[in-house]
Protein backbone atom coordinates (compact mmCIF):
# COMPACT_ATOMS: atom_id res chain seq x y z
CA UNK A 1 0.00 0.00 0.00
CA UNK A 2 1.67 3.46 -1.06
CA UNK A 3 1.79 6.27 1.37
CA UNK A 4 -0.53 8.13 -0.83
CA UNK A 5 -3.67 5.70 -0.47
CA UNK A 6 -2.48 5.44 3.58
CA UNK A 7 -2.93 9.33 3.29
CA UNK A 8 -6.26 9.10 1.45
CA UNK A 9 -7.41 6.62 3.46
CA UNK A 10 -6.43 8.70 7.25
CA UNK A 11 -8.42 12.02 5.19
CA UNK A 12 -11.40 9.99 4.89
CA UNK A 13 -11.09 8.53 8.58
CA UNK A 14 -10.33 12.66 10.02
CA UNK A 15 -13.29 13.70 7.94
CA UNK A 16 -15.30 11.07 8.97
CA UNK A 17 -14.54 11.43 12.57
CA UNK A 18 -15.43 15.15 12.39
CA UNK A 19 -18.40 14.33 10.55
CA UNK A 20 -19.47 12.06 13.52
CA UNK A 21 -18.31 14.79 16.22
CA UNK A 22 -20.43 17.29 14.55
CA UNK A 23 -23.82 15.32 14.64
CA UNK A 24 -22.79 14.06 18.08
CA UNK A 25 -22.63 17.61 18.88
CA UNK A 26 -26.13 18.42 17.58
CA UNK A 27 -27.54 15.39 18.78
CA UNK A 28 -26.83 16.33 22.32
CA UNK A 29 -28.32 20.24 21.36
CA UNK A 30 -31.10 18.78 20.24
CA UNK A 31 -31.80 16.16 23.20
CA UNK A 32 -31.21 19.16 26.24
CA UNK A 33 -33.77 21.46 24.23
CA UNK A 34 -35.97 18.37 24.01
CA UNK A 35 -35.26 17.70 27.63
CA UNK A 36 -35.23 21.42 28.76
CA UNK A 37 -39.26 21.79 27.08
CA UNK A 38 -40.30 18.41 28.97
CA UNK A 39 -39.29 20.23 32.28
CA UNK A 40 -41.04 23.57 30.67
CA UNK A 41 -44.14 21.82 30.13
CA UNK A 42 -43.89 19.48 32.89
CA UNK A 43 -44.41 22.83 35.20
CA UNK A 44 -46.72 24.51 33.06
CA UNK A 45 -49.35 21.16 33.36
CA UNK A 46 -49.37 21.61 37.60
CA UNK A 47 -50.91 24.64 36.97
CA UNK A 48 -53.41 23.61 33.70
CA UNK A 49 -57.01 23.92 34.91
CA UNK A 50 -58.09 22.80 31.79
CA UNK A 51 -58.43 18.54 30.69
CA UNK A 52 -58.01 19.48 26.77
CA UNK A 53 -54.90 21.60 27.57
CA UNK A 54 -53.22 19.11 30.00
CA UNK A 55 -53.52 16.11 27.90
CA UNK A 56 -52.02 18.41 24.86
CA UNK A 57 -48.98 19.02 27.43
CA UNK A 58 -48.68 15.56 28.46
CA UNK A 59 -49.17 14.37 24.09
CA UNK A 60 -46.27 16.40 23.53
CA UNK A 61 -44.39 15.39 26.72
CA UNK A 62 -44.71 11.69 25.42
CA UNK A 63 -43.75 12.89 22.23
CA UNK A 64 -40.65 14.73 23.21
CA UNK A 65 -39.71 11.62 25.42
CA UNK A 66 -39.46 9.51 22.62
CA UNK A 67 -37.68 11.80 20.35
CA UNK A 68 -35.08 12.13 23.41
CA UNK A 69 -34.65 8.27 23.55
CA UNK A 70 -34.09 8.13 19.48
CA UNK A 71 -31.92 10.85 19.93
CA UNK A 72 -29.89 8.77 23.02
CA UNK A 73 -29.80 5.61 20.75
CA UNK A 74 -28.76 7.88 17.78
CA UNK A 75 -25.70 8.96 20.45
CA UNK A 76 -24.61 5.64 21.01
CA UNK A 77 -24.70 4.17 17.80
CA UNK A 78 -22.32 7.18 16.59
CA UNK A 79 -20.21 6.90 19.80
CA UNK A 80 -19.46 3.12 18.71
CA UNK A 81 -18.84 4.35 15.27
CA UNK A 82 -16.48 6.96 16.61
CA UNK A 83 -14.73 4.37 18.50
CA UNK A 84 -14.18 2.34 15.67
CA UNK A 85 -12.97 4.78 13.31
CA UNK A 86 -10.30 6.63 15.68
CA UNK A 87 -9.10 3.02 16.40
CA UNK A 88 -8.86 2.25 12.55
CA UNK A 89 -7.23 5.87 11.97
CA UNK A 90 -4.06 5.04 14.77
CA UNK A 91 -3.68 1.87 12.85
CA UNK A 92 -3.41 3.96 9.53
CA UNK A 93 -1.03 6.47 10.90
CA UNK A 94 1.45 3.51 12.66
CA UNK A 95 1.00 1.98 8.99
CA UNK A 96 2.33 5.52 7.68
CA UNK A 97 4.80 5.78 10.09
CA UNK A 98 6.17 2.18 9.72
CA UNK A 99 6.34 2.99 5.60
CA UNK A 100 7.85 6.81 6.30
CA UNK A 101 10.54 5.20 9.05
CA UNK A 102 11.48 2.31 6.24
CA UNK A 103 12.21 5.23 3.44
Amino acid sequence: MSISFTTSIISRLKREIADLQKQSANDKSKRDKALAKIKQLQKSSKLSSSPSDLSSKLTQITKLTEEAARIDATQAAAAKQLTAKNAELRQQLAKEQQKESKE
